[in-house]
């Protein structure tokens, strides 16, 4: 009886830890998203949301992470920032997710800051503002360079060109008044005098009054146009066109995106802006480690989806890349872990360049990994390599 005893104590215990075990196993990972797949903007948040979806079909062919499935679940802000952090709510409250991905543009990637805070959940953001991270915030990192970054790539190229006083345009969306900020603030360093400027709306769709004033300024030698993401980019450039000036035009990198030439037309030709270097992958070197991440990047895309990628789509890779290196290197789903891993996060090679992450740096990126590229014939090419 004593040894049946033991036996069965034996089995039991086997019993609880076998089921402690299977679901260790079968526990899935959950990664949440709120993205723009539709709206204004959603010609950027459907190919981000489409790239998630075939990193993460990757990740589970090859049996997933800590041997667990990723399940993504994705909420549609539908371009409207206001639903941003309702969706954000939802996923770490109803979909229980790991970690939080997402905000297509600035505006809806700020709307889910307070909650990622309060809620203590990594939270990877694919907008561009330089206030996502600035200052830094526990739970906070983010993907896309900053318009810091992109504002002063900008007036580099503009010193190297020569051009020492410009005329500015600026979007009065968080992105455009951020980098409107950060090229004021700058400007004076790299001897570059800002002799005027106007600002317009992301919705406005005619700008000849502002561009008429700019025209009437005294020696400027190029135009910015600070703009965020969406149609507003080539609603500008076709303005610019019409008004028939001849300055050459800067804009950020929200502006890298093939549907700005198919929108802009003629009119995007010879326009400059700064963006990584994937973009123009024919522009990296074989030794690049770059260059194989951007070509498998492009490679499967079109397998999966029989069209070109985004370059847009390349922030929520970049952010499940480092959710997922993180959560590897946590050891667990922890969030508190998986936090602290993602914060010391080092030479993890991306698209948008490779991440180095800090207590005082959550974006991770340097100023080298943006090149300038510019229109030519419909494409973007590296500035100065046109033929």
């Amino acid at each position: 009886m004593i040894r049946q005893a033991i036996r069965a104590a034996m089995f039991g215990a086997f019993t609880v830890l076998a089921a402690a075990g299977a679901h260790a196993q079968g526990e899935p990972i959950r990664i949440g998203a709120v993205l723009s797949v539709t709206g204004p903007v959603g010609f950027i948040g459907d190919p981000q949301q489409k790239a998630m979806e075939m990193d993460v079909k990757r990740l589970n062919d090859k049996g997933g992470v800590l041997g667990r499935k990723v399940v993504l679940t994705v909420y549609d802000d539908q371009s409207d920032p206001s639903n941003a952090n309702t969706f954000a709510k939802r996923l770490v409250e109803s979909d229980k997710v790991d970690v939080l991905i997402g905000g297509t543009v600035s505006p809806s990637a700020l709307a889910m800051v307070p909650y990622a805070e309060r809620a203590g959940v990594p939270f990877i953001s694919t907008g561009g503002s330089l206030a996502l991270v600035d200052p830094v915030k526990k739970w906070v990192f983010k993907t896309p360079h900053s318009d810091r970054m992109v504002a002063e790539r900008i007036l580099q190229d503009m010193k190297e060109r020569g051009i020492t006083r410009i005329a500015m345009l600026s979007e009065t969306s968080g992105f455009g008044q951020s980098g409107r900020k950060e090229i004021t603030a700058a400007a004076a360093k790299y001897g570059i005098t800002v002799v005027g400027e106007e600002s317009y709306g992301p919705k406005d769709t005619d700008i000849t009054p502002q561009f008429t004033r700019l025209r009437a300024l005294d020696g400027a030698q190029a135009m910015l146009i600070f703009c965020g993401a969406g149609t507003s980019p080539a609603v500008a450039i076709k303005n610019y066109a019409q008004m028939g000036m001849k300055l050459p035009v800067y804009m950020p990198h929200a502006a890298v995106n093939q549907d700005f030439i198919k929108l802009g037309g003629p009119a995007t030709e010879g326009v400059r802006m700064p963006t990584a270097a994937f973009v123009v992958i024919d522009a990296l070197q074989d030794g690049d480690p770059q260059k194989p991440v951007a070509l498998d990047f492009y490679r499967n895309y079109k397998e999966a989806y029989g069209v070109d990628a985004s370059p847009f789509a390349a922030n929520t890779v970049d952010a499940l890349a480092l959710a997922v290196d993180g959560i590897r290197r946590a050891g667990s789903t922890d969030r508190a872990k998986v936090r602290d891993a993602i914060e010391g996060t080092k030479n993890l090679v991306g698209l948008n360049g490779i991440f180095t992450m800090s207590p005082t740096d959550h974006n991770g990126l340097k100023l080298e990994s943006l090149r300038m590229v510019e229109v030519h014939d419909g494409h973007f090419v590296l500035a100065g390599q046109a033929k």
